[in-house]
Formats: structure tokens, sequence, C-alpha cells
């Protein structure tokens, strides 16, 4: 009985109000939760707005006087991202580098963690603390002393990215695997299921949203972490970039940089969201 109450969120309110929906990829925020646009004429509405803001902001610029050098207007920034992208190019394969190696280390390790803690209550008892430390800890901060020791190059960044990203996936994951319907897991023992098959076929399947939420959590983390690392420690990628054309004023070359960034994070939740919707899509 003590499990079944530490495992149930307790809600508020009369008995037949609607049960709220659980944390998933579908609706972890407002903006998961509803389609783009559901009619042409709404997809017409979204893009006449996206159109007065860039233009509106264009022409404030023009008629405010405003100097390239303080905010460039965005034809400006648009320009130097076309014109300029050869330049950009490896910068940006060497930031995705760096994100893709510290992520999958600490993805993996973190999905790993959260399988063991919640099957062996006493391991989290000894991690907790060093995870909380983890997550309460700005990696960029540690950067200088993983140069120190282990020089410049890829291992300070990668690793940096690996200390950010992995709690992020350990914390939902762990969340999602004690999310598991405990009648589900008693009916399986009683036909005989082992602790392997439980975690097979019972609460891997169905913390699967909340993975797929601490991934896409932890992915968003691992590349603001890997721009960090690079502006304070590296002399390639783009967040060197970005210290690059803000010590010469190119203002343009610096904005096109993170309008790379932004679109970078917006793929990230777009691909996350794509896999949620095909193999979590169930729970909602």
């Amino acid at each position: 009985m003590a499990d079944d109450l530490r495992e149930t969120i307790p809600t508020f309110g009369s008995g037949g109000a609607q049960r709220p929906e659980d944390v998933s990829v579908r609706n972890w925020s407002a903006l998961s939760s509803v389609r783009v646009a559901r009619t042409g004429w709404e997809a017409l509405v979204i893009a006449l707005v996206a159109v007065a803001v860039v233009g509106g902001t264009e022409l404030w610029v023009r008629l405010a006087g405003v100097e390239s050098y303080v905010f460039p207007k965005p034809s400006e920034i648009g320009t130097a991202l076309i014109d300029n992208f050869d330049l950009f190019q490896p910068h940006l394969l060497v930031t995705l580098r760096v994100l893709v190696s510290g992520y999958a280390i600490g993805a993996a390790t973190g999905l790993i963690l959260a399988a063991v803690i919640t099957q062996f209550p006493f391991v989290e008892k000894v991690i907790t603390p060093y995870i909380l430390l983890l997550v309460t800890t700005p990696m960029i901060a540690l950067v200088p002393l993983l140069i120190l020791k282990l020089g410049f190059g890829y291992s300070p960044r990668v690793i940096a990215v690996a200390l950010a990203a992995g709690p992020m996936v350990m914390i939902n994951s762990a969340t999602g695997f004690r999310r598991t319907d405990l009648g589900k897991i008693a009916l399986a023992r009683s036909y005989g299921a082992n602790t392997l098959q439980l975690f097979a076929r019972i609460r891997f399947p169905l913390a699967l949203p909340m993975i797929i939420v601490g991934l896409m959590v932890g992915a968003i983390f691992g590349l603001l972490t890997a721009v960090g690392a690079e502006m304070v420690g590296s002399s390639e990628g783009l967040g060197n970039r970005l210290m690059f054309y803000s010590a010469r004023i190119q203002m343009a070359n610096f904005f096109a940089v993170i309008v790379i960034l932004a679109l970078m994070g917006i793929l990230i939740y777009v691909l996350f969201y794509a896999i949620g919707k095909k193999w979590a899509s169930w729970e909602a």
C-alpha cells in the first residue's frame, strides 16, 4: 500500500472531475498540444503575422535609423545567411559533431541509470546527490577545468554536453518507469514474468512517452551547452563564431548564426515530436 501511495499523484476536486493527462511528448507544453493550422485560413493568418513581424522590424529599423552594427535589418541577416553560409557550414558541422557525440553518451548513460535506479532503490539513494549536483551546476562552468585537464579539442565539449543531457534523460525516464500501472505488473507476475520481462514488456513501453520527452529536453540542453562550451574554450564551432562576429561588430553574420542555432533547436523539437507521435501516440 505504501508503494501504491508513493507512486500515485493526488488530485483535488469532485470525484467526477476530469483527470488531467500525464506529461508526454504530445502535451509537455502548450505548443505541442495543438496543430499548427487546421484550415487554409488559419495558415494564411499565421503566415501574415510572420510577414508582419519581419516586415515591421525591417520598417522600424529603417525609419529609426538604427545602425547595422547595433541591430541589422532582417534583410541584411537573410542576405548574410545565404551569401556566407559557406563560412558557417564548417563550424555548423563541428557543433553537430560535438552535440551528437556528447548527446549519445549522455542519453545512453541517463537511460541506463534510470532503469537501474527504478529496479534497485538503494542505488538511487547513492547517486541522487550527484545527479542533483549535475542538474544544478551549469556545465559551461566546468569547461575551463576540462580544458585544463584534457587540453583543447573535442573531448572537453563532448563531456560537457554529456553531463548536461544525461541527467535530463535520466530524471524524465525514471519518472516514466515509476508511473507504470502496478496492476499490470501484478498481473504479469501472476503469470510468472521475471524482472527482465516486466521491464521489457511493461515498464519500458508504458514509460516511452516520458522517455521521449527526456530525450527531447536533453537534446535541447545539449545544444545550449555545446554552444556555450564553444564560446568559452574553442577555436571553432557556431559558439566560437558568435564571439568572433561580436568582437568584430559583424552583426549581420552574428544574427545569421543565431538563426541557424534557432533552426537547429526547432528541428530537434520537430524530430522528437514526430518520433513521439509515431511511437507513443497511443498514450493520447
